[in-house]
């Protein structure tokens, strides 16, 4: 009988491999190869060769791949890319945010292992944790919960408080890469801080990195839904001042989440593809704060009955709005807004920097039947769900929650509860120039008189500023407009909010709401208009002087201005961009005149090839996040 074979040296052919597998850019001292995919390797036996015929090797092998896209321009953008654009801003100013993904960069996939270990899951039942990695559905979530710290020692804490003095503000960064080497390296403590883009950018780099295909998506005025009855009430004074509220309602000029690509065998079918994951803590989902995987099939649909966070997601995009007049105590119903929530779902687009509205991907057209219908069917199965559970309890029917703040003008054109209709008299405000930080707030107020009848008008104007979370800081100007309109007359109300009146309360966020409350002296009904004002800075410019090659000294010009007419304090300027920089360039700029405008020159060797990109970042004791970016292509060294 011939003698067995002994396994002398396995040569797993690492190099190799990995490049088939568009793993090099990870490592190629160590096997790393995706799911689906063949790869080779070579067994060297210590006693004898190997004899056909004769000898009979086995190899047990998974081979199905639930995260499979059969797009390569797809699994190019979605997996392999390493930068790319959040989109923030409101919906009337939606601005690209350059960041740095970087999953590829050095120990970013040890880091990601770390992280997985480091899950409450795998510190309970590392067995059964380690048995279920296979699973993206499950995967998806253990990253969710620990992305955010709220429940585990995870890789961010959240803060919304405008006070970031022991730690970074949310604004600043520019790139997950020093986010998570800063986690791993204080031994997992959280970095500070936070908030959803910062949320949804690490994800997106983690799930990458484990070849789960992932995007970043951003919708403009996101409603937050506490108490699952999908409305969302705003509550304003009688000088239109939007108000707090003791319940946790609200509406965010913009929110960020992402979407992984997977199959959903837990699911009917159809329900596979693009799943929401939202790593910002909001609510909890079976006890730890994550949310989904969400089939965004499900959510067009209304199947909000479906696992994971469903509802929750659907009143992200397609909760009602309520507004209500505060006044002597009592409430008093302005209007309804059945379109006001979800607007403009924004990712970037495949191997282009333009950006993809995927709105449609959501829900239905806003005014269609099929919206509404979907709207009711969802409101339904909340109600039965919540008949059957008793969780919350009994009923759903829409009562009053809270918001805070919804992005650009209020539309009245809802359907039969305008006071406008009563009253004959349409609102609206207009820019007259374009809001940039530190010049003059100039727009005015439209009048129009629908009816047949004199109107006069009484109307309360405001301003405060607003976190880009919905919540509203104090107001910091008002006036009062007394307007009488002929049959048919249009007037214009011109009003200015100076510098020097909003500087000193403008929050990192940079958004202004300005409200108009207006009444008719024959009629009880209140008309309510506002507009969110996002101001602007002038972009950071990059200029790349001379050709990029990788080991080749390439110059990289950086010009940064100080927009205000006066002088900023402690600025500092931050440079990063995967495959050319080893880690994150900090200059300290100091002290910056009024208009200041400036450049700096620095220098660097790329050591990766191909399209790259340079995010930079400047901030001072004034402002936070004035951005800019430049792609770069590197050649091969010759």
């Amino acid at each position: 009988m011939a003698q067995g074979l002994e396994v002398a040296l396995t040569d797993l052919q690492s190099s190799r491999n990995n490049v088939r597998h568009h793993t090099e850019e990870i490592t190629v001292d160590h096997l790393l190869v995706r799911r689906g995919q063949a790869f080779n390797l070579t067994l060297y036996f210590r006693n004898r060769g190997f004899q056909p015929g004769l000898d009979n090797i086995i190899f047990v092998v998974e081979t199905e791949d639930a995260v499979y896209l059969d797009s390569e321009p797809q699994r190019q953008e979605y997996v392999m890319n390493d930068y790319g654009f959040i989109y923030q801003g409101s919906k009337n100013w939606i601005r690209p945010c350059p960041w740095n993904y970087g999953q590829f960069e050095e120990k970013i996939i040890d880091i990601c292992l770390k992280l997985l270990d480091k899950s409450l899951h795998f510190q309970t039942d590392p067995a059964t944790d380690c048995a279920l990695r296979g699973s993206p559905v499950y995967v998806s979530r253990v990253v969710c919960a620990m992305i955010n710290s709220n429940d585990d020692n995870g890789v961010l804490n959240g803060n919304w408080s405008e006070n970031y003095t022991d730690g970074a503000n949310p604004a600043e960064w520019t790139g997950s890469v020093a986010i998570l080497k800063q986690w791993y390296a204080t031994g997992c403590q959280p970095v500070r801080y936070g908030q959803c883009w910062v949320f949804a950018a690490v994800m997106c780099t983690v799930m990458r990195c484990l070849g789960i295909p992932t995007r970043v998506i951003t919708n403009f005025d996101s409603g937050h839904d506490t108490d699952g009855n999908l409305i969302i009430d705003e509550y304003y004074d009688n000088t239109g001042r939007i108000l707090g509220n003791k319940k946790k309602d609200t509406i965010w000029n913009f929110h960020v989440w992402n979407e992984c690509w997977m199959a959903r065998k837990d699911l009917p079918p159809g329900y596979g593809g693009w799943q929401v994951l939202d790593a910002t803590p909001q609510e909890m989902s079976n006890g730890v704060y994550c949310c989904g995987p969400a089939s965004v099939r499900a959510i067009k649909d209304g199947e909000v009955d479906l696992n994971y966070d469903t509802p929750f997601v659907f009143s992200m995009v397609n909760a009602d709005c309520m507004s209500w007049l505060v006044q002597g105590g009592k409430e008093q119903k302005l209007h309804q807004d059945t379109s006001s929530v979800g607007n403009f779902i924004s990712t970037k687009s495949i191997q282009s920097d333009e950006r993809d509205d995927i709105t449609e991907n959501y829900k239905y057209e806003e005014g269609s039947l099929q919206e509404r219908q979907v709207f009711l069917k969802a409101l339904q199965k909340l109600k039965a769900g919540r008949f059957h559970s008793s969780r919350r309890g009994a009923d759903l029917q829409p009562s009053r929650p809270t918001p805070l703040s919804q992005d650009s003008p209020r539309r009245l054109h809802t359907p039969s509860l305008r006071p406008s209709d009563v009253v004959q008299v349409s609102l609206k405000f207009k820019l007259l120039d374009p809001p940039n930080m530190g010049q003059d707030i100039c727009f005015v107020l439209l009048a129009f008189n629908m009816s047949s009848q004199f109107k006069d008008l009484k109307v309360n104007l405001s301003a405060q500023s607003l976190l880009h979370d919905g919540s509203p800081l104090s107001p910091f100007w008002q006036d009062i407009a007394f307007i009488t309109l002929s049959p048919k007359e249009a007037k214009t109300y011109p009003c200015k909010i100076s510098y020097s009146q909003y500087s000193q309360y403008l929050s990192t966020d940079k958004l202004i709401r300005i409200s108009a409350l207006g009444e008719e002296k024959s009629s009880p009904e209140k008309i309510l208009v506002n507009k969110i004002i996002t101001l602007s800075y002038p972009s950071i410019t990059i200029n790349v002087l001379g050709a990029a090659v990788v080991n080749q000294p390439l110059s990289i010009q950086v010009i940064f201005s100080n927009p205000l007419s006066e002088q900023v304090e402690d600025c500092v300027l931050t440079v990063e961009g995967s495959g050319l920089f080893k880690k994150q360039q900090k200059v300290f700029l100091g002290v910056l005149k009024p208009q200041h405008r400036g450049s700096i020159i620095l220098e660097t060797v790329p050591f990766k090839s191909g399209q790259r990109q340079i995010q930079a970042n400047m901030r001072s004791n004034k402002f936070k996040d004035i951005k800019g970016y430049r792609n770069v292509y590197v050649d091969f060294a010759l």
